[in-house]
């Protein structure tokens, strides 16, 4: 008789690829049909036309942080994210989205008042809401109201409300001012503990980011620096505030005894402690705030006030894309939000090349006369700043001039990439300045034996494995962090020397307000490293003027998506 076994198995594992081949088909089939099916509801599906009845009020209500820039986000992922009813882990709302409909709100006569929404709204710098402010002030001078209403008010959410005509608060509501500060984590004793060694290499005496891994508290120079521009700032919150309040700026309650006294007067209701203070107008429900706006632009079928929201409004006014005439000259807007770093980055991060050839682009267009550089970054890598700084000099040899306009933060490799430019624009309250250098390099060799591990090898040289990141595992020769910190001060001159060159300030001098050192826009005019105070709309203006343009448009130079995600991006929306 045969031996029916290898029969029996070539059976068995047969029938079990046919039953695997089956269940990939079908898998695969859902997927295409969910895909198919998720297209066709993201074109057919849900698209009612937007409607604003003829008296209606226009509902602000920003969920998000404010940024210059929304950051890169897959367009699939954020598409079944949102059919499946999820929401964005941080949502971002353009500050120019904002600007420009409330300016089409200014002169729509269908929209007869703005109402602050702003319980959902994150964060946002000064300079930020003072342009929506303005666009606010603009709303309210062509004779229409401005309303606010929360049930909490912090400090962000205040300070645009404190626009309003009148601010109501809900009768278990709030309002919470705790002024600014800087209170980084240290991990010194930490990292001893763990047997991690930190080095340090670094020039001038206020650079204090590597701080938190070199002790457990803020040096005194730090606490010098950043107590200073803190100040300021907290300075002008407080009197542009009271300036719109009508209250004098020492009514801000900036200890708990204040805050308890206050408090104690109102028998702890903290909204009536925030009616006291002069701090919102009123105390309302819901339901009579409703009425209020009822009273205004009427009543709709959901027995709520005639209104629009900031999302839809938004869509019937700004463009989907971006369409410009291509017989007028431009001044070209290139945005710089985010860490600097070497290479190409989505939005949101400044990619030396990346932004680089955004500035070639503005270049080599000959319709675009001046370039505006929005600067919104905390600095990162010094090659790649540089990069971008040998695109704006060439653009200046091109004979087009460049103003760079600080937004919240430019500092460190954002001050860097600001320095080549014909002008430098910051807001009084921009944080900027920080030219310095620093690198940093934690190192296991005491920690390795203690967890059984080792690594042992031999070399042609002693710098052989250096970039496999042997000396994190072996420690740091002492020659090699005398080389590092050659290097770091090398930097350091380099940056001093660049500043000073385009500044018209000699190297000592710039070495003076230099040392890592941050500095608020307003004090940074004072010591040469600004030009002028005044807006991004103030920048654009400066530059038309520099290129002697009368009439212009100004144009966004972003990076251009590939035909695959530009498919998906207009399927999805």
């Amino acid at each position: 008789m045969t031996d029916k076994k290898p029969g029996l198995i070539r059976r068995l594992f047969g029938t079990i690829a046919r039953v695997y081949r089956g269940f990939r088909s079908v898998i695969l089939n859902l997927l295409f049909i969910c895909f198919v099916a998720l297209i066709a509801v993201s074109i057919f599906g849900g698209d009612d036309k937007i409607k604003v009845p003829p008296t209606a009020a226009l509902v602000l209500n920003l969920t998000g942080d404010l940024v210059e820039e929304k950051r890169w986000t897959d367009p699939i992922a954020t598409a079944i994210n949102e059919s499946l009813g999820g929401q964005e882990d941080a949502p971002e709302v353009l500050v120019s989205d904002v600007v420009s409909v409330i300016n089409n709100a200014t002169s729509d006569n269908r929209i007869q008042a703005l109402v602050l929404d702003l319980s959902m709204l994150g964060g946002g710098s000064l300079d930020k809401m003072q342009l929506i402010g303005a666009a606010i002030e603009e709303f309210k001078a062509s004779g229409k109201k401005v309303l606010a209403f929360g049930g909490y008010y912090g400090q962000n959410q205040y300070y645009l409300a404190s626009y309003a005509d009148e601010i109501s608060l809900s009768p278990m509501g709030a309002v919470i001012l705790e002024g600014y500060g800087s209170y980084p984590m240290y991990y010194k004793n930490a990292l001893e503990k763990l047997n991690i060694n930190t080095h340090v290499f670094r020039v001038g005496t206020y650079k204090s980011a590597v701080e938190p891994f070199l002790r457990n508290d803020m040096s005194d120079a730090a606490k010098e620096a950043n107590v200073a521009w803190l100040n300021e700032l907290w300075s002008d919150y407080k009197q542009q505030v009271a300036a719109r309040r009508g209250f004098a700026a020492d009514n801000f309650d900036e200890t708990y005894a204040a805050l308890l006294e206050k408090l104690q007067a109102a028998e702890g209701d903290l909204s009536q402690y925030a009616v006291n203070a002069g701090l919102v107008d009123n105390i309302k429900t819901r339901e009579a705030f409703r009425r209020d706006l009822i009273a205004i632009v009427g009543e709709n079928d959901n027995h709520t006030y005639n209104h629009v929201t900031f999302g839809d409004y938004a869509k019937l006014v700004i463009p989907a894309k971006q369409f410009d005439n291509p017989l007028t000259d431009k001044v070209a807007i290139v945005v710089a939000r985010g860490v600097i770093v070497d290479g190409s980055a989505k939005a949101g991060t400044i990619g030396g090349d990346s932004t680089a050839a955004l500035l070639r682009q503005a270049r080599h267009d000959d319709k675009v006369k001046a370039v505006v550089l929005r600067i919104d970054s905390p600095g990162g890598s010094a090659y790649a700043s540089e990069i971008i700084g040998q695109e704006i000099r060439l653009l200046r040899e091109a004979g087009k001039p460049v103003i760079a306009s600080m937004g919240s933060v430019a500092a460190s490799g954002g001050y860097w990439i600001a320095a080549p430019a014909n002008e430098i624009w910051a807001a009084p309250t921009t944080i900027t300045g920080s030219i310095g250098i620093f690198g940093l390099l934690h190192t296991a060799e005491e920690a390795m034996p203690k967890l059984g591990l080792n690594v042992d090898g031999v070399g042609t040289t002693e710098l052989a494995g250096l970039s496999a990141g042997l000396p994190l595992f072996k420690g740091l020769d002492p020659k090699a962090k005398d080389l590092f910190q050659l290097l770091i001060e090398r930097g350091y001159t380099e940056f001093l020397t660049m500043v000073g060159s385009h500044r018209n300030m000699s190297v000592s001098d710039v070495d003076k307000v230099a040392q890592g050192r941050v500095w608020t826009g307003r004090k940074a005019l004072e010591l040469g490293l600004v030009d002028k105070l005044g807006t991004f709309d103030d920048a654009v203006a400066r530059a038309a003027e520099m290129a002697g343009l009368t009439q212009y448009d100004t144009t966004v130079i972003k990076q251009e998506l590939s035909p695959t995600e530009q498919m998906l991006a207009d399927i999805f929306g």
